[in-house]
């Protein structure tokens, strides 16, 4: 992350108001980017589609398939995501660039391997009463999609985000204008289009990886020896990804709030647009969040190991973990304030824009408590980040372990209860998490010089 905290540094040197609108901006872009194209390509899609040549039906299909996609893949490599790009951080320090290149082509030939096998049984047998083009589509799209994932954590390690933001818009493009003039053939047209787009946006990822490395070998799995990566970290990975979309699992499949699309693809009418759009509010604490974490917090955390590391006196060191304390504090009171002022500005403007699209203003009550939820969580990833840079893989694990077990669990008990309590479960569930690591988080930095020099 330090490349991104350069950056903003770089936009803040100016010390003006359009400096620090535009150091916001690209936090902004960068934090919150590719999954807004995600999000909005996939709605262009529909747009496009709809009620000219493809019934709605069929373009509900496609925007479940390509949602279920996303879904499974970042579950099936969020084991990877972590453990490997650390992998690859560590080589990186020891100057041995010549084997990254191998390794990630290694990385990426083992998720098409499980991915590939995984998408044959689901979409092969698994889904009902599709065609055979649906099928090939859905299991190349499938394929593709994991891959991206892996090409995306391993860029934005090595710290290409404008290019990693600018692919995606390449990509999504591509999807859009491909479905578009694929949208005659019905689901299995937008998918062929979309699958399109996104080969294209890894080939692009692939390029740039290969550009930048140079290699004697073409394949490696260094990666895969025995304890060549940190198992908290394949756990973590694993855990977070299914704690994102355990909540929709849980609504998607319950006979209460699912309703079947393409068996065994559920979705979610009461929920999927209401938890999408609360997504959208987090942009300005994601900004807040990058911009004070990647800039103050990175600053006095350099300063603390510097001093530790040139033979500070201990009163000294104290006076910078104070210091580091103090910026941890202030950019998650900064994050809190933005979402609170976000969240007012959504509770006044929202029913009006829900008008505007024509969205049911029953979806307004679910709307604002995944928004909240959706701000717990922007705060628990400021804690995380705070946990990762002083290397604290257990306690993040104890974190993530607590989300995956009281998201599905408080999510099922909310349904139970009624159509009112829609998204508490989820909300709440975020909300002991936020508290533990904070607990947490309080502990480690009050014992912080102690482990440091002991723990050597």
């Amino acid at each position: 992350m330090a490349g991104i905290g350069f950056e903003l540094r770089k936009l803040l040197r100016t010390d003006t108001l359009f400096g620090l609108l535009r150091a916001y901006a690209y936090a902004g872009i960068i934090s919150a980017g590719p999954w807004i194209l995600s999000i909005s390509g996939l709605i262009a899609i529909g747009i496009f589609s709809s009620n000219v040549a493809v019934p709605n039906l069929l373009v509900t299909q496609f925007q479940v398939t390509v949602t279920w996609i996303m879904a499974l893949t970042l579950i099936l490599t969020g084991p990877l995501q972590l453990s490997f790009t650390r992998w690859v951080s560590d080589r990186l320090f020891e100057k041995r660039q010549d084997i990254v290149l191998p390794n990630f082509v290694g990385a990426l030939l083992l998720v098409q391997l499980v991915a590939g096998g995984f998408a044959v049984v689901f979409f092969g047998f698994l889904v009902e009463g599709a065609s055979p083009v649906y099928r090939a589509a859905s299991i190349a799209g499938f394929v593709v999609t994991a891959d991206i994932w892996i090409a995306t954590i391993f860029l934005s390690g090595l710290k290409f985000y404008k290019s990693i933001v600018s692919l995606f818009t390449l990509g999504y493009g591509i999807s859009v204008l491909a479905a578009y003039l694929l949208r005659s053939l019905g689901t299995e047209g937008l998918l062929a289009g979309w699958v399109a787009g996104q080969a294209m946006m890894l080939l692009a990822m692939f390029t740039l990886v290969a550009r930048n490395f140079r290699a004697t070998e073409f394949v490696r799995l260094d990666f895969l020896k025995p304890g060549a990566m940190y198992p908290a970290l394949i756990w973590i990975g694993l855990f977070y990804n299914t704690a994102l979309w355990a909540d929709k699992f849980v609504f998607w499949l319950h006979p209460l709030t699912g309703s079947t699309v393409l068996s065994p693809m559920r979705a979610s009418v009461v929920y999927d647009l209401p938890i999408f759009l609360a997504y959208l509010s987090i942009v300005p604490g994601m900004a807040v969040f990058l911009m004070r974490f990647e800039t103050d917090f990175v600053d006095t955390y350099d300063r603390f190991y510097n001093g530790v590391r040139g033979g500070a006196s201990l009163g000294e060191i104290a006076r910078l973990r104070d210091r580091m304390a103090l910026s941890i504090r202030t950019g998650m009171a900064d994050i809190f304030k933005v979402q609170a002022i976000t969240l007012l500005a959504m509770s006044a403007f929202a029913p009006t824009i829900f008008g505007w699209f024509g969205i049911p203003s029953l979806h307004l009550p679910l709307f604002y408590v995944d928004a909240v939820a959706a701000s717990f969580q922007v705060l628990l990833l400021a804690v995380m980040n705070v946990l990762f840079y002083l290397d604290r893989r257990r306690e993040n694990l104890v974190l993530m372990t607590t989300l995956v077990l009281t998201v599905p669990l408080l999510s099922w008990v909310s349904i139970g209860l009624g159509a009112r309590f829609f998204g508490y479960g989820f909300a709440l569930a975020m909300l002991l998490t936020l508290l533990l690591g904070i607990q947490l988080m309080n502990r480690v930095l009050g014992r912080l010089e102690y482990e440091t020099f002991m723990l050597q």
